[in-house]
């Protein structure tokens, strides 16, 4: 087999120039990551773009959002929002009387507890990857982030919960819009 390399002189391998650096690394949970840069293909820019057609990599979107809130898509009955809790950080224990809502663990570690009433959260999961959270109408929740990086998700509302074009750069931010 041919070997570029192999004709160099012995420092000329180690040389930056010639020394690939690793645009990818691997998690906890050994999936793979890819450095986000600029000029990559699979850089997104965020923004809500709803309620035009639209399909996006929802990995990609959400493991790249670092919004404590943002809407993706806001249509006329659904929206679809990103979300990254710090570590420590939850949600915000909330109801929705009217609506089911759907939430799915992109990246990270965390804890669900839902209950019928806000002092008995009786149903109490841990949650990582690829997890799906199914919230019925009326039902008390909150998720945690448990681990010692961001929980990266995101959550599909019908109808949609916040404005149109909705970004929250911090908890504190959505807590005071009461959204």
């Amino acid at each position: 087999m041919y070997d570029p390399y192999r004709s160099f002189p012995y420092h000329y391998q180690y040389h930056p120039m010639y020394v690939r650096q690793p645009m990818y690394w691997f998690d906890d949970a050994n999936r793979i990551n890819i450095l986000p840069t600029t000029n990559q293909s699979n850089y997104l820019k965020l923004k809500d773009n709803g309620p035009n057609p639209f399909v996006v990599n929802i990995n990609t979107a959400s493991r790249q959002n670092n919004n404590y809130r943002m809407a993706l898509w806001t249509g006329h009955h659904l929206q679809v929002t990103l979300m990254s809790l710090k570590p420590g950080e939850d949600i915000g224990l909330e109801i929705h009387p009217h609506l089911d809502q759907f939430l799915r663990i992109e990246k990270g570690r965390g804890v669900v507890q839902m209950g019928r009433s806000r002092d008995n959260l009786n149903f109490v999961k841990r949650v990582s990857d690829d997890s799906a959270i199914m919230v019925p109408a009326g039902t008390w929740h909150n998720v945690r982030n448990t681990g010692s990086s961001p929980l990266k998700l995101y959550s599909i509302y019908a109808p949609p919960q916040h404005p149109y074009g909705t970004v929250q750069a911090t908890k504190a931010q959505a807590m005071a819009t009461g959204h």
